[in-house]
């Protein structure tokens, strides 16, 4: 059984390389910022419109991890 927070983590945030919802989260838990995970990906560097996305993604992860 599958549950939306399956279906979450494959969502593609970015559609260039194809980079999805948990492998961005996975990279953020490993310590990686922003520009790490666009390294690592290649995310950020097509046609930027994912910046905003996954920008505000990785906010709302860093709000968790204070929680």
């Amino acid at each position: 059984m599958t549950t939306e927070n399956d279906n979450l983590a494959d969502e593609v945030m970015c559609s260039c390389s194809g980079t999805t919802r948990g492998k961005i989260q996975s990279l953020f838990k490993q310590g990686l910022d922003m520009e790490a995970i666009s390294s690592w990906t290649g995310t950020l560097t097509g046609c930027g419109g994912c910046e905003w996305d996954i920008a505000q993604f990785l906010k709302e992860l860093a709000e968790l991890e204070k929680e």
